[in-house]
């Protein structure tokens, strides 16, 4: 069986999760076209990208460039038996949400439906907002089941009646937190949604044997490297965080990596400069994933203030918490959405309520001063992440959604 994965934008460099996903269940047989919304915006890629075999569809992004093909598609489309339905459906979702987005939506699924290759059986969204929108109605148009992933910000952002709709529409769909299941099976039937965590590829994440660190932030010229990974956006808290390091005690010396682009980075070196800190802060930008090891790896601790947005927008489980976990290295994270499903207070890593930077301070300061304590908390996080957020395990059950046998099976059958 194909499988159409619909996606926002590929590649991206901030969501090697699906990446991985895809790549992990092409190996196990999967056969997978990938259609985005977007095209690329990053130059860079992932080495996991290079490992990935399957076609790629690209969506007009905007109806206006291409006008010649949406209008074909549209000439097509009108003559599928469902095409009245599925109008009257996107017709009455307008209504409820009257925004270009909503009409671009329609464009895209006239232009998929018609598009797709006929060899594939199912389309599979990742994402509930948008592009679980254009699948919905392009499954529709095709008479075609559809299925889906849903994350973070498009649960918490899409408004209740569609997540109802899009849930009763699917066939079955799964998430990433125990968080999010909880919040979404209570508007889908009984059954349909799924708790499924993305899991760390330990493979790519291999933990490495090197000599325990002992800096205590007592040497100016060998500071604490605290690690931050997050998309510099309103929910991933940096402000906070900067805003903590610079009440940590003044007779401890720290330097701050920071890894990840947005559309707040001149805003958070502003504030790094206000603050008086800008000289311990380095800023490396979003890096492939073979870089990002490295820089797990020569941290000392891992520091996220993920919070509430205000729009709603939030972290589902951070996967960097996850990757940093992976490498034994401390995390001071706070208490938003599903991070505690992971980080166990005071024994895999240390947790704080959302907005406090007194609060995140003191806990930055607790490890920066106790490498004992960074390292016990490291290797505690390690060995769960192993036991029970590595990638093949959690990938077997979405594998068996998908329909493939369970891994080992074909050896079993050689040797009956």
């Amino acid at each position: 069986m194909r499988v159409a994965f619909v996606l926002k934008g590929y590649p991206r460099l901030s969501e090697t999760f699906i990446a991985q996903e895809i790549a992990a269940l092409e190996r196990r047989g999967l056969e997978i076209t990938i259609v985005s919304l977007r095209r690329p915006t990053e130059a860079r890629r992932h080495a996991v990208h290079d490992e990935i075999r399957a076609r790629l569809l690209y969506l007009p992004e905007y109806l206006l460039l291409e006008p010649l093909r949406v209008f074909k598609a549209w000439l097509k489309a009108r003559r599928l038996a469902p095409y009245r339905e599925t109008r009257a459906l996107w017709f009455k979702d307008l209504l409820r949400d009257p925004t270009p987005n909503r009409i671009r939506r329609f464009g895209q699924a006239l232009v998929l439906a018609v598009e797709l290759p006929g060899e594939v059986a199912r389309l599979h969204a990742h994402f509930l907002h948008t592009p679980a929108s254009v699948t919905r109605y392009a499954a529709l148009l095709r008479g075609l089941p559809w299925t889906g992933s849903a994350h973070a910000k498009d649960i918490w952002t899409t408004p209740e009646w569609e997540k109802r709709e899009k849930l009763a529409s699917c066939e079955w769909l799964v998430t990433c937190t125990r968080t999010n299941h909880d919040h979404l099976a209570a508007l889908a039937p009984a059954g349909r949604v799924e708790l499924v965590y993305h899991g760390v590829d330990l493979e790519r994440f291999a933990p490495v044997t090197a000599p325990a660190r002992a800096r205590d932030g007592r040497n100016a010229a060998d500071p604490v490297v605290i690690l931050s990974v997050a998309r510099l956006v309103e929910k991933k808290g940096t402000e906070v965080l900067l805003e903590a390091l610079a009440r940590v005690s003044p007779g401890l010396d720290w330097k701050l990596v920071h890894v990840g682009s947005g559309p707040l980075r001149r805003r958070m070196e502003r504030l790094a400069s206000a603050l008086g800190i800008a000289n311990r802060v380095e800023w490396r930008g979003a890096l492939t994933q073979e870089k990002l090891l490295l820089e797990y790896r020569d941290a000392d601790l891992f520091a996220l203030a993920s919070r509430i947005a205000r729009d709603g927008d939030r972290d589902g489980l951070p996967n960097v918490l996850a990757e940093a976990q992976s490498q034994a290295l401390a995390c001071v994270a706070t208490r938003v959405s599903a991070i505690p499903e992971l980080v166990r207070d005071g024994q895999t890593g240390l947790l704080v309520e959302e907005n406090d930077p007194p609060a995140f301070a003191r806990a930055l300061e607790s490890l920066i001063s106790s490498p004992a304590r960074r390292r016990a908390l490291g290797q505690a996080g390690q060995a769960r992440v192993a036991q029970s957020f590595g990638l093949d395990a959690n990938l077997e059950r979405l594998a068996g959604k998908f329909g493939l046998a369970a891994a080992g099976a074909h050896r079993v059958l050689r040797t009956a």
